[in-house]
């Protein structure tokens, strides 16, 4: 099979450049960083493609830029592969757990999530061009704010995928199975003013903020919903000034996942029936919906089915998954737009010391992109 083969012997100049991306150190919160590591990048895809048929770069103000590059196919149509190049990594990090390839796996801050998807995406359109394989346009979007919701470059994804064939995310796959299923993600944090008092001397004048979270912490644990798939997790909790201060203020910070959108009003209901037992106590909730529900809809379902062929035709057999981690593919997901998530790395360890890639899975793939923008052609 000509795309397997040549995928293969790609495999040590891929290697070469995932080792190139993954040095540069790219974490969500350092803009400097994020600026110089997407040159890099930039540089990178000019010197395997050539300079692309249009570039748009988007200031990412105090988050990382968005840089959108357009390839010319030779068939109708334009594929979007979306590519986070932030990573959950502070600089510094690859001083202490540096780029290795041992024993078939490689290690490294970001290699897994999701610097190998990356790399996997420009050696694709390489591919296909050096076989003289047909294609639809490729636009590359690179994203710097993924790991933190996505909060600037989510409506330059939106617009990019708006007239897409497809749109590809790049995304670590699970062993290798497709993601067309996501949970949707909702941020919050509830602060409760209380009234200081001293605990020994003054107790009854008090109004002890830390007490009344105490009880919020309790009802939100159990608005959960697991047989719908819904889970709230306070994960962050702080307040008070002494221990012998009753606490005039406290916050926790709370990850909500839901399966199914009809969830999310339902969610938005308790945080807005949220009441102290202590009059004397209020509660204020900010925050939202970071990421709606990827669910699999019609045209994901198509293309899933379009990609499982592919597979097929290499001696493959592709699955589908749902997963309750988010990602962009959620917000075209839920603009009823054909997308497939997890078209990465093969591997384990997203956001954790034992983060790694499955070298033998790289060239098989970047094969199925390929094939991909074949079929789509």
């Amino acid at each position: 099979m000509p795309i397997t083969r040549w995928t293969r012997q790609a495999l040590p100049a891929m290697l070469d450049d995932l080792r190139t991306v993954v040095e540069l150190e790219t974490y969500s919160y350092d803009k400097a960083m994020l600026t110089q590591g997407l040159g890099a990048i930039r540089a990178l895809v000019e010197e395997r493609l050539g300079v692309p048929d249009q570039a748009v770069a988007h200031d990412g103000g105090q988050y990382g830029d968005v840089l959108e590059l357009t390839y010319r196919g030779t068939a109708p149509g334009t594929v979007l592969m979306l590519s986070h190049y932030d990573t959950v990594w502070p600089i510094g990090t690859l001083a202490e757990w540096p780029f290795a390839i041992a024993d078939g796996r490689i290690t490294g801050p970001g290699v897994f999530d999701m610097k190998t998807g990356l790399v996997q995406t420009i050696w694709a359109l390489r591919g296909l061009r050096e076989l003289d394989l047909p294609h639809p346009n490729v636009t590359y979007l690179f994203n710097g704010d993924e790991e933190i919701g996505s909060l600037f470059s989510r409506r330059h994804i939106e617009a990019a995928s708006a007239d897409a064939l497809a749109s590809l995310v790049f995304e670590a796959s699970l062993d290798g199975v497709l993601k067309t299923s996501r949970k949707g993600v909702g941020l919050f944090e509830v602060t409760v003013t209380g009234v200081e008092a001293h605990a020994g001397l003054d107790p009854d004048s008090g109004a002890s903020a830390i007490h009344a979270l105490a009880e919020l912490v309790t009802r939100l644990a159990g608005s959960g919903a697991r047989e719908l798939g819904t889970t709230l997790n306070v994960g962050l909790i702080s307040g008070g000034t002494g221990r012998n201060v009753a606490a005039g203020r406290a916050t926790c910070g709370i990850d909500v996942r839901v399966a199914r959108a009809p969830e999310m009003a339902r969610i938005d209901e308790v945080f807005a029936g949220l009441r102290a037992s202590d009059p004397r106590v209020s509660v204020t909730v900010t925050g939202g919906w970071n990421r709606p529900p990827m669910t699999p809809n019609p045209l994901s379902q198509w293309l899933f089915k379009e990609a499982r062929a592919v597979a097929a035709g290499f001696g493959w057999e592709l699955e589908q998954t749902a997963v309750g981690g988010a990602s962009d593919g959620n917000f075209i997901s839920a603009l009823g737009r054909p997308v497939l998530d997890g078209m990465g790395a093969v591997g384990d360890g997203a956001h954790a010391r034992h983060e790694h890639v499955l070298v033998e899975h790289i060239p098989e793939r970047t094969a199925l992109t390929m094939g991909l923008l074949t079929a789509l052609a």
